[in-house]
């Protein structure tokens, strides 16, 4: 057969791949050709070549056709560098490289798999893109750097990449653990040990806003649809992107006051009860029972936004009104202040969308001191009672 019958062959299958790259005959060598990231700013694209230094019968096509799955693969995972392809690349590492990022490949997919519901697949893609994308991509650096095929190595190396004690380092841990179990790997005995991720010890022992700064900074944002946003977000400890994904009803004046998060939300359905429920009325909240067109209009259509961008534009306006606090502060007070009114953790956990676990270890400061000071108060009562009845 005709090499250059074959190389069309090979182009038009990556082509009905989605593939923008072909291989391409060049005197008696074979290069690579399509759309590639400008070697001064990545963010650029132009037809460009990579000479792979194959000759061109049809062994040399084998090998190219192996690259052009990687140089794909790399594209797709942000991990494209021209310093691999500027020069010879050993064959070992393109081996061990390639066989990493198909299994990564594959991985993604089947994070994917079988969500249908375009609601929900845009939550699923938020979270790759914040909760896996990340240490996927550290992974791969990782492995390109060492040329190891050791998942232990590569998983602990990229695990110490972050500081102990840091949500990131725990995220790193969960989300390995993830494609571990997809890999059919078994982790390090000691691996939650190392995890040492963020609990309130170290990361949540912040300085949350006081009820009277929350009020404060309330009356300083001068636009009425973010107060709103500030204000639901302090009285029902909602995240970010939630405001925009809730049933409001019941805050009219004869409902209940119970909001209902909306299943295209980050955890899905739950029920929110207000702490402090004065603050409807402080926050004129019942006007959003009536007409919840008072908050911002911003494009909520999860087939042309995620939920990520939607929270990070609540973000960008702390910051626009010098609040000198995160979104995220208002969502920890709230669920402090739920444990000082007695709310058992399990019913505070459900309300924010959590599990028990995370909850009390990131709130295990305050549920310690809560517990502490109602058996210190049980202890002062019976001694109490003891000297009443001695004295009688």
């Amino acid at each position: 057969m005709n090499i250059i019958h074959e190389i069309n062959n090979v182009n038009d299958k990556f082509a009905t791949q989605g593939s923008k790259l072909k291989i391409e005959k060049r005197g008696e060598k074979l290069n690579i050709r399509g759309s590639l990231p400008s070697k001064k700013n990545e963010h650029d694209f132009s037809v460009q070549r990579i000479a792979l230094g194959l000759n061109a019968d049809f062994n040399g096509l084998e090998e190219a056709k192996k690259k052009l799955q990687l140089i794909t693969l790399q594209l797709e995972l942000n991990q494209f560098n021209w310093i691999n392809w500027v020069k010879k690349t050993d064959k070992k590492e393109i081996k061990n490289e390639f066989k990493l990022l198909v299994k990564l490949k594959e991985f993604e997919e089947f994070f994917f798999k079988e969500n249908k519901n375009e609601y929900l697949s845009s939550t699923r893609k938020t979270t790759w893109r914040s909760s896996y994308k990340p240490y996927l991509k550290r992974i791969i650096s990782i492995q390109s750097d060492s040329n190891t095929e050791d998942l232990n190595d590569i998983f602990i190396a990229t695990l110490k990449t972050y500081k102990e004690g840091t949500r990131s380092r725990k995220q790193c841990a969960t989300s390995l653990s993830v494609l571990a179990k997809f890999l059919g790997h078994k982790l390090p005995e000691d691996w939650k040990l190392m995890a040492k991720g963020y609990g309130l010890n170290k990361a949540s022992f912040r300085d949350l806003p006081s009820d009277e700064v929350i009020e404060d900074l309330w009356d300083k944002i001068p636009n009425k649809s973010w107060q709103y946003v500030f204000g639901l977000m302090a009285t029902y400890g909602l995240r970010n992107h939630e405001v925009f994904f809730c049933d409001l009803s019941s805050l009219n004046i004869y409902g209940d006051k119970i909001i209902r998060v909306l299943p295209t939300t980050k955890t899905g359905e739950h029920q929110v009860w207000p702490f402090h429920p004065k603050w409807i009325d402080k926050f004129e909240l019942c006007k959003l029972g009536k007409d919840p067109g008072l908050l911002p209009n911003i494009n909520r259509d999860l087939k042309d936004t995620t939920l990520q961008k939607i929270g990070k534009k609540i973000t960008d306006q702390f910051k626009r009104y010098s609040l000198n606090i995160k979104p995220y502060d208002l969502r920890h007070a709230w669920a402090v202040r739920t444990i000082f009114y007695d709310l058992p953790d399990t019913v505070a956990a459900r309300m924010m969308g959590h599990s028990v676990s995370l909850h009390t270890q990131t709130y295990h400061h305050w549920i310690t001191k809560r517990d502490q000071q109602q058996a210190v108060n049980n202890a002062l009562s019976k001694y109490k009672k003891r000297e009443i009845f001695k004295s009688l």
